[in-house]
């Protein structure tokens, strides 16, 4: 009996498409990145970014040409929303990433220093309104042009402009208060 195989099964069985591969290649940095500065946890951010990557798959003839970053934006932004509640839910977090190598030419001391200060920016980014952090996060970390994050979060120009402002001045604040309790011994007001 001859077996046939269904249209998901040969599209897995395929080679990947030379655009999809390009995509990856092109933008799985910028997607992790993302995911991982809207609040997906380290410990989860690659299986977030394969689930972008494979949504991308399914959709790629959907895409449109040069609408590339825009689509894996607004997937990474599903996606890392998602793994969110879903972390939410489980409340397991037992503190180390261990499969997190450090770099061997930083000292220890560096290393720890650098992980604390990650750490406290993520703390910092997912304090924010999502609609500013995405924002703040595309400008100030991914160095994309505020007319290129219009593109991408489908906004216009103006409103980039206006979340920016007040993602910088939320920053700021959020910034200010941390040091305050850090020089006052935690007794600074939230």
């Amino acid at each position: 009996m001859a077996t046939t195989l269904s249209q998901a099964e040969a599209k897995l069985a395929a080679p990947v498409e030379p655009r999809l591969a390009r995509l990856i290649e092109e933008q799985f940095g910028f997607v992790w990145r993302l995911l991982r500065r809207i609040g997906v946890p380290e410990s989860d951010a690659d299986d977030a970014a394969q689930q972008v990557f494979i949504s991308v798959s399914q959709r790629i003839d959907d895409i449109r040409s040069g609408s590339e970053r825009a689509f894996l934006f607004s997937t990474a932004l599903h996606v890392g929303s998602r793994a969110r509640r879903g972390r939410a839910r489980q409340r397991e977090d037992f503190g180390v990433d261990l499969d997190e190598q450090p770099d061997s030419t930083p000292s220890p001391e560096d290393l720890v220093d650098r992980r604390r200060a990650r750490e406290l920016l993520d703390s910092l980014l997912e304090e924010m309104p999502l609609e500013l952090r995405v924002v703040f996060v595309l400008y100030e970390i991914e160095q994309l042009t505020s007319v290129e994050i219009a593109d991408v979060v489908g906004t216009p120009l103006g409103t980039v402009a206006s979340r920016l402002r007040r993602a910088r001045e939320d920053f700021t604040a959020r910034v200010a208060r941390v040091e305050a309790r850090r020089k006052f011994g935690g007794k600074a007001d939230d």
